[in-house]
């Protein structure tokens, strides 16, 4: 089936999404006829998506933006150029990626300033005397190699390894980190190939973390994206971070690209449903240094989804604040491990009622990205029935504007609307 993308282009995808029904009673087997009517839509799908009054509920009445978390890496390995093409060619609208600082303060695509976690350092004996231990990165004490200790020269030097386990690892090694200024150059030259709009979606990472070391980020991000003649609300550019002071700072001095809060917590009470926020995941850091007591969870309520209005343009939250999980308890009170594996993990947990958070922020024009959509099992509520498309399809139902996922294929082919006129469905 045809779909609408964000930027108003289109492309063809499978239309897995094309029942829009509640994704809890999803019959896998039902999701597998789609196909039958996507061959059946095709030659008009386009004049539907744009006259049809049933849009798709998001924000600007378009289909859902997908953002690369990372880039492909559910397949390669993270915030790499290939990770980065790879999600390019599967059809992502936009390229995720936090950025660090190196030593001589160039900024470089990595979600840890602990090179151990994302590269091979350790296996390089001319780095052994760098190697801190009990070294703080907002507050968690982490020993390893640290990027603000590295020039761009020695880190071009280290191999990027897979940092799940569980996902392929014959590429560990092969591939190098990145500058901003290489993923600007890669998306700019894709876009020119391919004749449609790719958005860059930066994170300032760490920010706090990274001006105590005397190498703030907001400044050299704000100089490249004027450079790539980017600086306006229309631009191909979302910027992103936990920690509102760093998006007050770049928007005051004269940064204006879409803007993003993101909204992050512990993990999950399975008992209650609730979620759990225990450092360093609790609040934004820049409020646990200044004494801001309050939590991420304050920030999904009207005040505070009314406070990030003043300065940001949209939020990104994490998935269970939209829809929230529970465990299934037994008649003693106790956890159930319904798959059997021996643990209680949210493979054991069902899907609850989704929260009002989407409309709320709505009401104020605050579009909203969700993070983050995985296709493996473990990361996946039983409602879901092993079936990660199931997930998409409700979160585009309750009018998610974008997801961050790491498998942008399947992201992609979930995200053609079509209102459910198949009868029976």
């Amino acid at each position: 089936m045809v779909n609408l993308r964000v930027d108003g282009s289109m492309r063809l995808g499978p239309s897995i999404a094309a029942l829009w029904h509640d994704p809890d009673v999803i019959d896998p087997t039902v999701l597998a006829t789609l196909a039958t009517f996507s061959l059946m839509a095709l030659t008009d799908a386009a004049a539907r998506s744009s006259m049809d009054p049933q849009r798709p509920p998001t924000l600007d009445g378009r289909v859902p933006l997908v953002i690369a978390h990372r880039g492909a890496s559910g397949y390669l390995p993270e915030s790499t150029v290939e990770a980065y093409q790879r999600a390019i060619d599967l059809g992502a609208d936009a390229i995720e990626f936090d950025l660090i600082s190196t030593r001589d303060g160039v900024l470089i695509a990595s979600h840890y300033p602990n090179l151990a976690i994302t590269t091979d350092v350790a296996s390089h004996p001319e780095f052994a005397s760098r190697r801190r231990e009990n070294w703080s990165v907002d507050g968690e004490v982490q020993n390893g190699w640290f990027a603000h200790d590295f020039t761009l020269a020695e880190i071009k030097t280290l191999g990027v390894i897979a940092t799940d386990p569980e996902r392929p690892q014959q590429y560990n090694g092969k591939f190098k980190m990145v500058t901003l200024q290489e993923v600007i150059d890669l998306v700019k030259a894709e876009s020119a190939r391919l004749g449609r709009s790719i958005a860059i979606y930066p994170e300032t990472k760490n920010p706090t973390y990274h001006r105590e070391l005397e190498l703030p980020l907001e400044d050299k991000l704000i100089s490249a994206i004027r450079a790539a003649g980017w600086n306006s609300k229309g631009a191909p550019v979302f910027v992103q971070s936990f920690e509102p002071g760093s998006l007050k700072e770049m928007r005051a001095k004269g940064l204006h690209v879409r803007m993003v809060q993101l909204i992050d917590a512990d993990g999950y009470d399975f008992k209650t449903g609730d979620l759990t926020y225990n450092p360093p995941f609790h609040r934004p850091y820049d409020w646990e240094r200044s004494g801001d007591q309050r939590l991420f969870k304050d920030m999904v309520t009207p005040a505070g989804l009314a406070e990030i209005r003043a300065y940001a343009d949209g939020i990104g939250p994490w998935k269970p604040y939209i829809v929230p999980v529970r465990g299934q308890l037994d008649d003693a009170g106790n956890l159930k491990d319904i798959n059997g594996d021996g643990n209680v993990d949210l493979r054991d947990a069902v899907t609850g009622s989704p929260t009002s958070l989407i409309e709320d922020a709505h009401k104020l024009g605050l579009f909203v990205h969700a993070f983050t959509f995985r296709n493996e099992d473990r990361y996946l509520a039983s409602s879901y029935r092993g079936d990660p498309r199931a997930e998409y399809l409700q979160f585009f139902r309750l009018g998610v504007d974008g997801v961050f996922s790491e498998f942008p294929d399947v992201a992609g082919a979930s995200t053609t609307y079509r209102p459910p006129t198949v009868p029976g469905l």
